[in-house]
């Protein structure tokens, strides 16, 4: 049974829009030293190395997490290490870290979508009218502020893959919610990311090679590049994960899914800082709009 939305419950959710936008900003600023499939592999190997001493005992022969691996946590792996990240990393190749997080406010409606498909959820009133006031922004930065442009609007390659990656990190969110892990890994948060960590790091590795056999890969060591790998290691990927995961476990994936609209306007902050990218008039009126899909659809 979920509980209702607390303080501190939001202030947990709020923490990893924070740090996905720092993640968005961070992706474009080293897209030029990296490959971006090969980036998401490296902060996930690092992250693995980090939880090694705290959580190395799920990798024992008798850990309850081998007898789950192909039926729970190799989809987990791929869906929340292998996919969400590479695509979104890939998205930035070719689009801003505002229009990629606002494409990624979409995450409600997916949510909405497969929670009614698949897991037997119900949509509310209020869950429908914040679902559409954020589609509504999504639209909005789509259209560049110009809803009549939306006939003529042409999605560039980091649109599709953003909306690929969000489809994925809906459904690893409803996954989370299921009460199907072993109570020794459940209780365990550390545990219960390393049990996704290792077939997450199997199938970022196979994605990473076919990365580096088809496309002319090169990396560009040096300071910056090993900054931005502390930086998305110990934040994005770490801290990130175990507040979202508590926090889904908490109010639920619909609850918590209009918690991750407020990635944009944190990426339009962080980029206006960092990149020289201010944010534009209609992306202001898009965080409206998303904001008040939170209000409406959280509200009881």
């Amino acid at each position: 049974m979920h509980q209702r939305l607390t303080l501190s419950t939001a202030l947990l959710l709020t923490l990893p829009p924070l740090l996905w936008a720092g993640n968005a900003v961070v992706g474009r600023m080293v897209s030029g030293l990296v490959p971006p499939i090969t980036l998401n592999f490296l902060r996930w190997v690092l992250a693995f190395v980090l939880l090694l001493p705290v959580a190395g005992w799920v990798l024992r022969t008798r850990s309850p997490l081998w007898p789950q691996l192909l039926r729970r946590y190799a989809l987990l792996g791929l869906l929340g290490v292998g996919c969400y990240n590479s695509l979104q990393y890939l998205a930035l190749k070719t689009s801003t870290p505002v229009n990629v997080t606002l494409v990624g406010s979409s995450i409600p409606v997916f949510m909405l979508a497969l929670g009614a498909l698949f897991f037997g959820q119900r949509i509310t009133g209020r869950q429908l009218a914040g679902a559409l006031l954020s589609v509504a922004g999504v639209l909005l930065v789509l259209s560049h502020g110009h809803p009549e442009r939306l006939a003529q609007v042409r999605f560039v390659p980091g649109d599709i893959y953003m909306l690929f990656a969000t489809a994925a990190w809906a459904w690893y969110s409803w996954l989370l919610a299921q009460p199907s892990d072993p109570p020794q890994i459940r209780a365990d948060w550390a545990a219960f990311l390393m049990a996704q960590i290792v077939p997450g790091l199997l199938w970022s590795g196979l994605f990473t090679a076919a990365e580096w056999g088809v496309t002319d890969a090169s990396i560009t060591w040096g300071w910056p590049l090993a900054a931005a790998l502390a930086f998305i290691t110990l934040g994005p990927a770490i801290l990130a994960y175990r507040s979202w995961g508590l926090g889904v476990q908490r109010v639920g994936p619909n609850v918590a899914g209009f918690f991750s609209n407020l990635t944009p306007a944190f990426a339009a902050i962080f980029s206006a800082a960092f990149l020289g990218e201010p944010p534009q008039p209609y992306h202001v009126v898009a965080f409206l709009l998303i904001v008040g899909g939170i209000v409406v659809s959280s509200r009881r």
